[in-house]
């Protein structure tokens, strides 16, 4: 096909290397009919074929034979000067007598495809004509490119000679020129060519040169499709990743919404599950009561004047035990009078005369009594005396006898204290079960009376199992937290709606005080604080850590006191909680510590313990806070008196400063009543005697019973902790590097130095005690 546009003349092919670089010269309107030229134009690239008049062929033309396309020219043309053929590279050389035009450039051989792929936006101002003198439509610069061009006109690569010198020629701009005289070998054969229109025209163009050539252009289209291959492939590739995406999206939100009936399924199924185990939970709790309450006692409802109160009465367990008692203490009555009349009995000593008794001379006294009476003595008076005389009470018994009886009489007055004993430790049982089944009463008739007793889900989250107790104005559920899948507490905060609503402001802004400081803390000695979330205007809701055990508070109830190493290792785990709270920043003071306030996770004294309630706690903040003098006590009145220490009841014209030391004193008296099994100071009062008394203001100096036996270390611990005046007082930092509560250094103490001859001595007292 390349060889089949060398048949064209050299004129022609130099007219058509023009057409392809828009080289051209610019000439005023000729006559159509003088003109040896040929007047042509090419139509738009978009037309494959262009409507083109035949060729007329010469057949007295001399000419060489045209070489068929599987021929091979031999030769290359001979440059002629700087024309823009001699930028083109040809396949192969022309041999003589050829044109040099018969070489293609590689590029034109390149599919319509890839030569128009790209869009062509700017389009050459100036007319075209086709080879019939018809106006054709407007190309654009880039389409009047050689391998566009040349892509074009070997569109159908099947046309003959005649019909490609024909397209080639057609494809044409039209070239006006200056009359020139230069010959042409095949100049006679032009005008056979001409186009029909004879107008006249006036072109203008542009002369441009191109330094690439055919092999950079080549390379360029190659690496352009190379690049186009690629890119299609690369987006194919994505695009079928992106449609394996798309599924695999599909599929994991089909699967994601499968396992999201499933999770629903499952939670309700969980909640069926709970409530129905709570319920039965409740049924066995009532039905206990209900039995307990014939046993342990239950309240009646006792009428005075026009008042109503309650008033307990005991079960028939401890009818009986009162019974046993008031049995053992006639018995005990009676053994004691017999051995009165045994010691009347007992025999005198060898040598020695038997003393008169009282009773021998009051019947002595009633003998001569009797002789002296006058005969009017009756019968019945004379057989009486002879009764009493002949009563074996009188009669004296050996000295085996008297001791025979003494030990009978001392075996029965042992086993009677033996079973007295038994039956108080029975008693301190049961009044402890009782307290339990009074709290339990309590309990079941507080939830009875809850709005919340129906298995409520708060929040969508927390599902209501049971009710744990109820204070002032909150009430503590056990629940489930459905998303977590977890136990927790949840502190339903209620609001009297009788309140004005400058109280109710009070109260929420105390809780969310609480709510905030609670929430930063992190320490496994506190309580932690989940969530938090309102109910309506009137009530709100605190979710915490959920702990099995009871408070230290209802334990020290129970059993009144506890070992000195059961205290010491809930006080440095108390200890531990405070040193936290005084190193965060800012540090807190917790300022309500007591037992209530502690609560025992295993329900043991030998457990772990969490602190609770930051209700009243104290931030020392830069702004209110002073390192030498503390922080102003605002809520002057509030907290549990027994717990807090003599500055905090101190009234004056500006508020008393606190510190830490305050959360020393409670610590120092949570340990002594823990020793003890009651307060160091008001245990028997009520907050108001305790006020009223200034019992807090007068207790100067700390004062231990004699039992139980605590070491003398425990002592000093305790005095150190409640020092009278706040400046004579450790701190919480001090308190927590106490020897006491730092049983490793205590054991490294070289018992060389005499603070270690001390301790060591106090350590083997408190081993002494323990195993006593």
């Amino acid at each position: 096909m390349m060889e089949e546009l060398h048949s064209l003349d050299p004129r022609r092919q130099e007219l058509l290397e023009a057409r392809f670089t828009g080289v051209g010269v610019s000439k005023g309107p000729l006559n159509s009919e003088s003109s040896n030229q040929s007047l042509c134009s090419v139509g738009s690239l978009s037309d494959k074929e262009v409507e083109t008049p035949e060729k007329k062929q010469n057949d007295q033309r001399n000419r060489k034979r045209k070489a068929e396309p599987y021929e091979t020219s031999q030769g290359k043309g001979t440059p002629r000067g700087h024309k823009i053929s001699d930028y083109f590279e040809f396949a192969g050389g022309s041999g003589p007598g050829t044109s040099p035009g018969r070489s293609v450039p590689p590029v034109a051989r390149s599919s319509p495809q890839h030569s128009l792929s790209n869009p062509l936006p700017r389009r050459v101002e100036q007319p075209l004509y086709g080879l019939d003198g018809s106006a054709a439509k407007e190309v654009s610069e880039e389409q009047s490119a050689l391998p566009t061009l040349m892509s074009v006109m070997l569109a159908k690569p099947r046309l003959d000679t005649e019909q490609l010198a024909q397209r080639g020629a057609g494809l044409c701009f039209t070239f006006v020129s200056a009359q020139q005289n230069s010959p042409s070998s095949t100049g006679s054969g032009n005008t056979e060519h001409s186009c029909s229109s004879q107008k006249q025209i006036s072109i203008q163009h542009r002369q441009t040169q191109s330094d690439l050539t055919i092999e950079k252009i080549s390379a360029l289209e190659n690496s352009k499709n190379s690049d186009l291959e690629k890119k299609e492939g690369r987006i194919d590739d994505l695009l079928r990743a992106n449609c394996d995406l798309r599924r695999q999206i599909d599929e994991q939100q089909k699967m994601l919404e499968k396992y999201k009936e499933r999770l629903n399924r499952c939670v309700t199924m969980s909640k069926k599950l709970l409530i129905e185990k709570s319920k039965q939970e409740k049924m066995a709790c009532r039905d206990k009561s209900m039995q307990d309450r014939l046993r342990l006692g239950h309240f009646t409802t006792v009428r005075h004047g026009a008042s109503f109160t309650e008033q307990w009465t005991d079960g028939y367990a401890f009818q009986n035990l009162i019974k046993q008692q008031e049995r053992i203490n006639s018995q005990r009555e009676e053994i004691e009078r017999q051995r009165k009349m045994l010691a009347k009995r007992k025999p005198p000593a060898m040598g020695q005369a038997p003393p008169a008794t009282n009773e021998q001379k009051q019947r002595k006294s009633k003998t001569n009594g009797a002789e002296n009476e006058t005969p009017t003595c009756t019968l019945s008076n004379l057989r009486a005396l002879r009764r009493a005389l002949s009563n074996p009470v009188f009669s004296r018994l050996t000295l085996a006898e008297y001791h025979e009886q003494e030990e009978i009489f001392k075996l029965r007055l042992g086993h009677l204290k033996k079973e007295e004993a038994e039956i108080q430790a029975e008693l301190e049982r049961l009044e402890r079960v009782r307290n339990l089944h009074i709290r339990e009463l309590k309990r079941i008739h507080n939830e009875d009376n809850s709005q919340f007793k129906d298995h409520p889900t708060l929040n969508d989250r927390y599902l209501l199992l049971h009710l744990l107790g109820r204070g002032g104005f909150s009430e503590v559920y056990k629940a489930f937290d459905l998303t977590e899948q977890r136990y927790v507490a949840v502190k339903i905060h209620q609001l009297n709606k009788n309140w004005r609503d400058e109280k109710k402001e009070n109260y929420h802004k105390h809780a969310c005080r609480e709510y905030r400081i609670h929430k930063e803390l992190d320490h496994p000695r506190i309580v932690k604080l989940y969530d938090y979330f309102s109910l309506d205007t009137d009530s709100f809701c605190t979710v915490l850590e959920y702990c099995e055990g009871n408070d230290l508070d209802f334990y020290l109830k129970q059993h009144k006191l506890m070992s000195e190493k059961e205290a010491r290792s809930i006080i440095m785990q108390i200890v531990n909680a405070l040193k936290y709270l005084n190193e965060i920043k800012p540090p807190i003071i917790h300022y309500d510590l007591k037992p209530g306030n502690i609560l025992l996770v295993n329900g043991t004294a030998c457990g772990e313990i969490k602190i609770t309630d930051f209700g009243l706690s104290k931030i020392m903040d830069d702004d209110s806070y002073n390192s030498v003098d503390g922080m102003e006590l605002t809520s002057q009145g509030a907290g549990t008196y027994w717990y807090l220490p003599p500055e905090c009841f101190v009234v004056g014209k500006e508020p008393p400063k606190i510190s830490n030391k305050v959360d020393v004193w409670s610590v120092g008296v949570i340990f002594y009543q823990c020793l003890y099994g009651r307060k160091p100071f008001g245990h028997n009062q009520s907050q108001q005697d305790i006020l009223q008394e200034n019992t807090i203001l007068k207790a100067t100096e700390v004062q231990f019973p004699p039992k139980p036996v605590v070491t003398p270390e425990a002592k000093a611990f305790i005095r150190r902790c409640l020092a009278y005046r706040k400046e004579d007082r450790i701190d919480v930092q001090q308190l927590a590097c106490d020897p006491y509560l730092l049983p490793h250094i205590r054991k490294s103490v070289s018992t060389s130095s005499p603070a270690g001859a001390a301790i060591a001595s106090t350590s083997g007292v408190s081993n002494n005690s323990s195993s006593n």
